[in-house]
Formats: C-alpha cells, sequence, structure tokens
C-alpha cells in the first residue's frame, strides 16, 4: 500500500487499530499534561503510590488529582488497590505497551517511512 492510499484513510489494520474504543480513551487520557505529570510521579516511584504523594506533581487539589487518577484507570493504564483507607496507584503498563506496539507495527505496514528523495507532492 503506498503513502496516499494511507492519507486516503485505506490502511486496514491501522483503521482498525485506531478505531478501537479503548485507542480513544488511551489518548484522551494522555493527552492531558497533568495525567502525563501522574505518569510521569507513578514511573519514577517504580512503586505503588497514594494520592497524596501523586499530588505532589502537581499545582492541584488532591480531588483533581483524583480525577485525573480515575480517567486513566479507565484508560487501563493505571490500576488502583485500595489497603484500608488508602488507595494506591500504578501503573499498568502491560497493555499500555502491548497496544502501542500494535499501533506502531499498523502504522509501519501501512505507511512506511519514504526513502529520501522522494517527492510525492511535485510533479
Amino acid at each position: 500500500m503506498d503513502v496516499q492510499s494511507c492519507k486516503e484513510g485505506d490502511c486496514g489494520p491501522l483503521g482498525v487499530v485506531l478505531g478501537e474504543r479503548h485507542a480513544l480513551d488511551l489518548f484522551r487520557a494522555l493527552a492531558d499534561p497533568s495525567r502525563g505529570a501522574i505518569l510521569a510521579s507513578l514511573a519514577d516511584a517504580r512503586r505503588p503510590l497514594r494520592v497524596s504523594e501523586i499530588g505532589t506533581c502537581c499545582p492541584q487539589d488532591l480531588s483533581v488529582v483524583s480525577r485525573h487518577l480515575a480517567v486513566l484507570r479507565d484508560a487501563g493504564i493505571v490500576e488502583s488497590e485500595r489497603r484500608g483507607r488508602e488507595v494506591l496507584y500504578r501503573m499498568k503498563t502491560e497493555g499500555l505497551v502491548r497496544y502501542l506496539r500494535e499501533l506502531a507495527d499498523a502504522f509501519e505496514s501501512c505507511c512506511p517511512p519514504e526513502e529520501e528523495g522522494e517527492d510525492h507532492g511535485a510533479e
């Protein structure tokens, strides 16, 4: 399949991967800078964190951090575990990594990088 047909939306596997409901939730969740900071905190800690620990990354109320964590959890990016009165959050990397690999493979099979010197727009 050539690059032009990919641009026209006939990408087969790419369209399937990007069209999944999970993909929409994932990209919405990752699009917010505060949620990115939350993920960075969880990744740097390499252990489950309480909301109060995660909240140090963002100049927001803990209730806002909790809402961001709920969005990330609903998108399958983090998971939570209740321990008594505390809720601990950790990154759920297995599914995220698998999806991102599938997405990269779909892009690569559909739209391989152009060779240097190719000019598809000039006539």
